[in-house]
């Protein structure tokens, strides 16, 4: 079994900067995604990385604002985020999967295991 723990989240002005964290524990980790989900929308993946290799990927909303990256000590993964907008506004949520899968993905169905979220509120 797995368990993820998000945390890092708040209420912070536009142009501001968050950083996420997700403590993984309970079996090998190979790749951990962030998601987000804002109500009334649908979940949306926002990065990811693997952690053997370090490759990330990024959403296009995302790309220059924010930054994954991992401790593998730690088995920890980070999402810095910088200027922040009012539309980053939402839960997020780390995942991770049972086996490897050569990299990781923006899907969220590829995953097994999520955390809990955290809220990230961005006011205007």
């Amino acid at each position: 079994q797995v368990q993820l723990v998000e945390s890092g989240g708040g209420l912070v002005q536009a142009g501001d900067s968050l950083r996420l964290s997700c403590a993984a524990s309970g079996r090998s980790i190979y790749a951990i995604g962030w998601f987000r989900q804002a109500p009334g929308k649908e979940r949306e993946g926002v990065s990811c990385i693997s952690i053997r290799v370090g490759n990330t990927y990024y959403a296009d909303s995302v790309k220059g604002r924010f930054t994954i990256s991992r401790d593998n000590a730690k088995i920890a993964v980070y999402l810095q985020m910088n200027s922040l907008k009012p539309e980053d506004t939402a839960v997020y949520y780390c995942a991770t999967r049972r086996a490897y899968g050569g990299g990781c993905s923006l899907e969220g169905s590829w995953y097994n295991y999520w955390g809990q979220g955290t809220q990230v509120t961005v006011s205007s």
